[in-house]
């Protein structure tokens, strides 16, 4: 049984899943609870070390996209763009770790572009397709509709790979920015107490359903690929997108509200 709670920056269903108290009900998020949560909120209803890792399940694409009609094709024409009208440019961004990367390669580069919270992501993506605002950085599939439809362009993806469902567009290592690499995890999460051979048990369950082909195909179709792995191999990929945040949030002065 799925039950969807969003909202919050996810403490909602962080929260309703460490108060469950129960032995049959796992968590499935992205890392931002671990990852970001803690730098940008003073008090969390959780405390983060009750979520335990047991496998990731997969990775969300993201991209960096721009209006059609913005004389940029490309991220070095996007940055010299910038760089030639310093606070003129305006982006937004999914709240959490893809705004913590774009504000931290804002910083790196030297770059001034004003920055417009939206509460609603989806608005963002209505702005960007009628030019109101110039830079998003969220997952593609969100804008994806837009750069069919030729109102939007995908410059990048901030992932180590390429998305199957955008195999032409550039991974920002590719496109030489590293500062803006981004793996959007997702996993599955036990509450603290659950045995070590429980976790690698449901591990080696997920990592057996990976392997049906069909399940990848339709996660690619969304702008995600199948991803398995053990505990102990995505717990180290949560650690060090934490600490590779924690030097953002440092180098930009987050605190936590």
């Amino acid at each position: 049984m799925v039950e969807n709670r969003p909202g919050g920056d996810l403490m909602i269903g962080v929260a309703g899943f460490t108060e469950a108290r129960d032995n049959h009900t796992l968590l499935l998020s992205v890392a931002a609870p671990i990852t970001v949560n803690p730098l940008t909120h003073e008090k969390l209803p959780y405390d983060p070390s009750d979520l335990l890792p047991i496998s990731q399940a997969s990775e969300v694409f993201v991209g960096i996209a721009v209006p059609r009609s913005l004389q940029a094709d490309t991220l070095d024409q996007l940055v010299s763009l910038a760089r030639l009208q310093p606070g003129k440019l305006s982006w937004a961004a999914t709240p959490g770790g893809t705004y913590l990367t774009f504000s931290g390669f804002q910083n790196q580069a030297g770059l001034s572009a004003l920055n417009v919270p939206y509460r609603d992501i989806v608005q963002a993506q209505n702005d960007l397709s009628e030019a109101r605002i110039d830079i998003m950085m969220c997952a593609i599939s969100i804008v994806l509709p837009s750069v069919q439809a030729g109102k939007v362009k995908l410059l990048a993806v901030s992932n180590r790979q390429r998305a199957a469902i955008a195999p032409e567009t550039p991974t920002v290592d590719e496109a030489g920015y590293p500062a803006l690499a981004l793996d959007g995890l997702v996993g599955f999460f036990g509450r603290r107490g659950m045995t070590n051979e429980l976790r690698e048990r449901i591990s080696a369950d997920i990592q057996a359903v990976a392997a049906d082909s069909s399940l990848a195909n339709r996660l690619a179709g969304t702008g995600q690929a199948l991803r398995a792995s053990t505990p102990v191999e995505f717990a180290a990929m949560i650690e060090k997108q934490r600490i590779g945040f924690a030097e953002i949030a440092r180098a930009i002065g987050v605190k936590p509200q």
